[in-house]
């Protein structure tokens, strides 16, 4: 189960076979059902996750209580509630995983002080976070102007698999759209 964990950090690191072994005893085995909320959004977030199978999405509510999904996360990939991750505040938002998933955690402390224990990991974190950041970035900018069907396309281009595993639904909460405008978009495509 730790296998693509530590394929991971041997990739993106230089962290050396033993530190690799090491931090990977830091991250325990969950099993999350579908549709399983992971951090509620009046909770504080205290661990960080890495998914081996499965998906995790971010989403919020919207006055009127629909939801908005804001990120979502596929295996080989890191996910938290971030904000409150990292302030130690209520999340202010849902951490899910909407499929069958099987997940590697690792809680806050023990997290930060892998980091502080190894520059090699600070630094994959540093990568992880302005990763996301860039990715949020040019989502939040690029659709600002885009009509339905330029958001498919760029969505397409730089993140398929929330058109190829995630429900209409839940990727036109994503997108900005309805999911009936994102099934005649992608209908013409």
């Amino acid at each position: 189960m730790f296998n693509l964990l530590k394929n991971y950090i041997k990739k993106e690191t230089k962290i050396n076979p033993l530190d690799v072994e090491y931090i990977s005893t830091h991250f325990h085995p969950k099993l999350a059902h579908r549709n399983e909320i992971l951090v509620n959004h009046s909770e504080v977030c205290q661990e960080f996750y890495f998914i081996n199978k499965g998906i995790l999405r971010i989403f919020n509510l919207n006055s009127e209580g629909i939801e908005i999904s804001r990120f979502f996360a596929f295996e080989y990939m890191f996910c938290t509630a971030l904000p409150s991750f990292i302030d130690q505040k209520p999340a202010g938002e849902y951490l899910q995983s909407i499929e069958k998933s099987e997940l590697l955690v690792c809680r806050r402390a023990e997290f930060y002080e892998l980091i502080n224990q190894f520059p090699e990991f600070d630094r994959l974190y540093r990568k992880i976070l302005e990763l996301g950041f860039i990715t949020s970035q040019k989502r939040i900018y690029g659709f600002q102007g885009f009509n339905a069907l330029e958001k498919v396309q760029w969505t397409i281009k730089n993140q398929p698999e929330i058109l190829q595993r995630i429900s209409n639904k839940m990727a036109a909460s994503y997108l900005g759209i309805s999911p009936s405008t994102l099934s005649r978009v992608k209908s013409r495509l």
